[in-house]
């Protein structure tokens, strides 16, 4: 017997020494590859890039993973007691290792043959999940005890647990508990209920099959399992664990939802940090705060979706999406789930039509809604673009039962009938003090079309070109009281055999008339004529200051038209000059950049109109020299310039940079007071509605009205709109700048100058106001009728209409270079 017992003992201690022999020889074995565990004390987690507009609203979330960390501090101990009685009630007291969930493993895998469970302690999953793959191996297994071991060393046990809570994937892309009660719950994790956290608790097991939202019954199950648990280990008492048990599973989908409608700005902001940082910017947490005000860009999108839906329903109904006339209730209902909102147009099944409107299955498919027979009254026939069909006298006549339709929601929550707008649009707003971008809308829908039309599409800008030729004739001895002859021109090129002769959009000539009426009236010939008399080449070199490519613009007479291909950025970022007097800005968005710890990495410090500038007619010859600055549109670069304006090593801003001047400041003064009159008197009159006296803009349309265009602005937004067809086509016989973009930029444009006092550039030191006489173009008399004030550089005065020494009388032409007509041809 004795013998028999030292049998056992011996071949105990023989076990055991083997045991550690063989711990020893794998510690010796791998600790020269185990990682560092000082490295978990600095260990970055995928954060997802996060971009807000200027007041602080969420804008737009990229990123794999939903996270956000939460210190240790800021766990409810419910939830630490939850988590710990589902995955390590013993966590406290091993160090790293419970062996007797390790024995309780190596049983069941005797048992069944198959690894079922690692048992695995908290510190064992931080290991594995921040150095180790999930392998199921015994090498893997022993190098995850031996770094447990050494995690327990080193770290305290609350470290431990911080590490492992935001570390956990817990399903629906969500890692870490904070980012899982979002999902779940809608809330932080310190405001879930007891069930709640036992929920969350029980999904690092498994976090599909337990999932609420997925498995609804399983995860109640194992919910009161971790509830049972904690009741045992007495975390809770009776009155809470009966409460917790009651509850019901109230789980629903929760994604952080944009509080700012701004597609595209967030695509701008998204690929402008990609081409920073590279992929890291998706992962390490950067909040980029853009120059966008959240109410700026909510009125912008209105003004767009609202001016196109104007636009479209004036040309008629093009009859239902799709039809669907056979399917039952159910087949509707499977069919709308294939659908999606697009710019807040709702898709609708008709379900039933009668003589008050027509019922509608929506999406959510609870109920029939009614849309009303007055909301439906637009929906005229579409026959083509110019031409629609009488006017419906039943809803029968627009709609039937099966037809797949799009209604816009009312705020008082009733529907309108609508459809999709096939034209596009663009708005771009800028600050015209410093280039920051106010608004920006691409198109109609983001959903429908990510293609950027104010960043990549390059159209003809029509008559809102107009002002950056008379900038340069202003520039060259032209006053806006020069009388040009407007009368029929003919080109002929007889290398080719062709024969130009550009009109008038009326087809009427005016004969002599002073350049600020011919501005307002928006006479072609007297453009051409202008372009021709300053040479191609010279309006070519002076307009390329305002920042165009010379590329863009056609080297020929054509030019005054508006035939160069231009952005609506491009075109916004001209006519800053115009608004801000005189001055060079570059476009850009970006205006702060912030780590996962708030730190600041970048602070814009864009180039900026100086409050006084004591020479208003010195032009810096090198910002008149450069050609351009704007990137190709497929990579838009607009971040208020990159290294220079970064913070400095002491992490102060640099000193503001000073937007150069490129036009004299007399030439934009009195350029302003023209484009005034395109309000007051021109083909923009229809903005007089706004009252406001500080507002200036002009139209632009191309033939056949493929393009429309408005441009224009005040002292504190300088905003262009175009709107067209992605493959271009007419707008329509009577569609034109001033009643397609106009629209959409008073909209806009009254929106955001609301409450705000009138703001007009300052009159610069050197500008005459003289009387004209009307029909000279020189200074008037005290006895001459009609005469008129007008502005005046104080060294282009004209001279008095009785000046003596030969001087033409009254209402006869004047040599070429005292305000004279151009000579008709």
């Amino acid at each position: 017997m004795i013998r028999l017992l030292k049998f056992f003992w011996w071949s105990f201690v023989a076990i055991v020494c083997g045991l550690l022999l063989g711990l020893s020889g794998a510690f010796l074995y791998l600790s020269p590859n185990l990682p560092s565990v000082d490295a978990l004390r600095n260990i970055q987690l995928q954060i997802p890039l996060r971009v807000f507009s200027s007041d602080g609203k969420l804008i737009a979330e990229f990123g794999e993973m939903r996270r956000s960390p939460i210190r240790f501090a800021d766990i409810p101990p419910n939830f630490i007691h939850a988590l710990l009685s589902a995955e390590d009630d013993n966590f406290a007291n091993h160090y790293g290792v419970d062996p007797s969930s390790l024995m309780r493993a190596a049983t069941q895998l005797i048992k069944s043959g198959h690894i079922q469970s690692g048992g695995s302690t908290i510190t064992m999953q931080v290991a594995k999940n921040y150095f180790l793959t999930s392998e199921r191996s015994f090498s893997r297994k022993t190098t995850e005890i031996l770094l447990a071991l050494q995690i327990e060393r080193q770290l305290t046990k609350d470290e431990i647990l911080e590490l492992y809570v935001n570390k956990i994937y817990l399903g629906n892309r969500a890692y870490g508990i904070e980012a899982a009660a979002q999902v779940y719950y809608g809330k932080s994790i310190r405001d879930l209920s007891v069930a709640q956290m036992a929920m969350i608790a029980g999904l690092p097991k498994a976090p599909s099959r337990f999932n609420p939202l997925a498995n609804p019954v399983r995860a109640k199950e194992r919910r009161d399992w971790i509830l049972g648990r904690m009741f045992k280990l007495g975390k809770i008492d009776q009155n809470t664990y009966q409460t917790a048990l009651a509850e019901p599973i109230n789980a629903s989908y929760h994604v952080q939802s944009p509080e700012v409608n701004a597609p595209y700005i967030a695509e701008m902001a998204r690929a402008e940090m990609v081409g920073r940082y590279g992929s890291e910017a998706y992962t390490e947490g950067f909040r980029v705060t853009t120059t966008v005000p959240s109410n700026l860009q909510e009125d912008a999108n209105k003004a767009v979706q609202d001016g196109l839906i104007e636009y479209d329903q004036r040309h008629g109904y093009r009859g239902p999406e799709s039809r669907f006339p056979g399917l039952t209730r159910d087949g509707w209902a499977q069919e709308l789930t294939k659908q999606r909102p697009i710019s807040g147009l709702e898709p609708a099944i008709v379900s039933q039509v009668d003589k008050n409107g027509i019922h509608v299955l929506t999406r959510n498919g609870e109920k029939e809604e009614t849309v009303a027979w007055d909301s439906m009254k637009w929906a005229k026939a579409f026959l083509n673009t110019n031409s629609v069909g009488p006017n419906p006298k039943q809803p029968s006549d627009v709609a039937h039962v099966g037809d797949l339709v799009r209604l816009q929601r009312q705020p008082d929550n009733s529907l309108k009938f609508s459809q999709i707008p096939l034209a596009q649009s663009a708005l771009v707003s800028l600050d015209p003090r410093n280039g920051a971008i106010r608004a920006l809308v691409g198109g109609f829908a983001f959903e429908q079309s990510n293609y950027n039309r104010a960043m990549q599409a390059k159209r003809q800008p029509g008559s809102s070109f107009k002002p950056f030729l008379y900038s340069a004739a202003l520039d060259n001895g032209y006053t806006a009281a020069s009388l040009v002859n407007d009368a029929p021109i003919v080109f002929v090129d007889e290398a080719v055999d062709k024969v130009w002769r550009p009109k008038n959009d009326n087809g009427t000539f005016l004969g002599p008339i002073r350049l600020r009426e011919a501005l307002y009236k928006s006479r072609n010939l007297v453009s051409i004529r202008l372009l021709q008399s300053l040479g191609v080449n010279t309006a070519i070199n002076y307009i390329t200051r305002f920042g165009f490519n010379k590329a863009d613009l056609p080297p020929n007479l054509s030019l005054a038209l508006g035939t160069a291909t231009l952005t609506p950025m491009e075109i916004v970022s001209g006519w800053s000059t115009f608004a801000n007097g005189g001055y060079k800005i570059s476009p850009y968005l970006i205006d702060k950049i912030e780590d996962r710890e708030g730190k600041t990495l970048f602070v814009a410090n864009p180039p900026t109109v100086p409050a006084n500038d004591p020479n208003p007619k010195e032009v810096s010859e090198a910002a008149v020299s450069d050609a351009s600055t704007f990137a190709a549109p497929e990579t838009p670069a607009l971040t208020a310039n990159t290294a220079p304006n970064a913070l400095d090593t002491s992490g102060a801003p640099p000193a503001p940079a000073v937007a150069p001047r490129i036009v004299d400041g007399r030439t934009t003064y009195i350029l302003n007071s023209m484009l005034q009159d395109v309000i007051k008197r021109g083909t923009g009159r229809r903005a007089l509605s706004m009252n406001r006296p500080d507002i200036a803009g002009k139209t632009g349309t191309t033939n056949d009205s493929k393009d429309a265009w408005f441009s224009g602005y005040n002292a504190d937004y300088v905003t262009t709109v175009w709107t067209g067809f992605d493959q271009p086509e007419s707008l329509g016989r009577h569609e034109f700048g001033g009643t397609v973009a106009l629209p959409i930029w008073m909209s806009y444009m009254s929106a955001a100058l609301k409450d705000k006092p009138p703001h007009v550039q300052a009159e610069p030191d050197g500008i005459l106001s003289l009387r004209i006489d009307p029909v000279s173009g020189r200074s008037a008399t005290p006895s001459t009728a009609g005469a008129f004030f007008e502005l005046f550089k104080s060294e282009d005065t004209p001279p008095s209409v009785n000046e003596l020494n030969g001087s033409p009388a009254p209402g006869s032409p004047l040599p070429a270079d005292e305000s004279a007509p151009i000579d008709l041809f």
